[in-house]
């Protein structure tokens, strides 16, 4: 039987299920959901399906990540609401796709692990697979493992073996409107254009969890242990010189203004560090940051093309504040700095996020 495959935490629980009910049956896995938004969001949820069927000795088959195709699917059904007819849409493309899979592979059973979500109609699904069945001439199996306190035992056992669970649907539409009724960001869709690896985003979560495998690989005890922290994402940040020349610049993390413009000027220069006469804020040239942090930056470009650790930033920032209070000041690091005035426009936010960290045991 060929199973798709939409996430760890429903289809752990899902192919046990499975396995238990239909011992002489071969599962194998099937991960097709080019619902899956942004690219890094499907990366990590395969990722942790891959740990998963490993786990179980499930055989898995990775679909084409053909998003072009699925937005095009759903095309006018942007504000439809979950469980509505873009849901209908979606599951007739992932199964369509399954049992052309299926056929391919010389199977004649599928079944999917959307059966076992609980944000999903069961109902819908079957209306779906009938549909499916009669268009391939295959079965479509469509269990309730719900029932009978199925979902509970579903997110104990992805609680005990420490799976990715994702807090929205997949898709872009799913997960805007997820947000605003949080009226929360929707910081999945941010990516600084330097590729540093921000906290608690899914780059984060990815390195996170290839870290899970080799303790897992290693057989290294572990623990996942969650932390509410204050989270930071740059907007926008630039600045301009007395000519109105934009100058190549780089923001610290938890760089903040009161207002979203400021200009002034620095009013003085002591041990290579400029003071402006505003906001409070701290300018540094590329030669004095390398000093502090032991770097070897030639220029501002080459700081953004490589960035440093988010941490690395956070130090700094205690460092040149002496103190270990968070401070919010911007800190902006030029190629060269000068007694001169500034414009400085710096949007970004700062809110309440949660994240895990893995912790060694021994």
């Amino acid at each position: 039987m060929l199973v798709h495959i939409c996430c760890s935490v429903d289809s752990h629980f899902f192919l046990q299920k499975l396995s238990s009910l239909y011992p002489e049956k071969k599962l194998i896995g099937y991960f097709y959901d080019p619902n899956i938004h942004p690219y890094s969001e499907y990366r990590l949820r395969l990722i942790d399906v891959k740990r998963s069927c490993d786990k179980l000795g499930i055989k898995l088959i990775e679909g084409e990540y053909d998003y072009e195709g699925w937005i095009e699917a759903v095309r006018g059904l942007e504000d439809e609401p979950e469980k509505g007819k873009r849901c209908s849409v979606c599951f007739d493309n992932r199964l369509a796709n399954t049992a052309m899979k299926a056929l391919e592979i010389g199977e004649k059973e599928i079944t999917t692990t959307l059966l076992t979500s609980p944000k999903k109609s069961i109902e819908q699904l079957r209306e779906n697979a009938r549909e499916i069945e009669e268009k391939y001439g295959l079965h479509v199996l469509t269990p309730d493992f719900r029932k009978g306190g199925g979902t509970s035992e579903q997110f104990a056992l992805a609680k005990k073996d420490m799976l990715y669970h994702q807090n929205y649907c997949g898709c872009l539409f799913a997960l805007s409107a997820q947000r605003e009724s949080q009226h929360r960001l929707k910081d999945e869709l941010m990516s600084p254009i330097s590729k540093q690896i921000l906290p608690s985003s899914i780059e984060d979560r990815i390195e996170l969890y290839k870290s899970i495998n080799e303790c897992e690989k290693n057989g290294e005890k572990f623990r996942l242990r969650r932390e509410k922290f204050l989270n930071y994402r740059l907007l926008q940040g630039f600045i301009e010189d007395e000519k109105q020349e934009v100058l190549p610049s780089y923001f610290l993390f938890y760089s903040k203004l009161s207002r979203e413009f400021t200009k002034g000027k620095i009013a003085y220069i002591e041990d290579n560090i400029g003071y402006f006469n505003r906001e409070d804020i701290l300018f540094l040239p590329i030669e004095k940051f390398n000093k502090i942090t032991q770097t070897e930056y030639k220029n501002i470009a080459d700081m953004i093309k490589n960035p440093p650790h988010v941490e690395d930033e956070i130090r700094l920032r205690a460092s040149l504040a002496n103190t270990l209070l968070p401070t919010l000041s911007p800190i902006i690091i030029l190629n060269e700095i000068k007694i001169q005035k500034y414009k400085i426009h710096l949007n970004s936010i700062i809110y309440e996020d949660v994240r895990e960290n893995l912790v060694k045991i021994g």
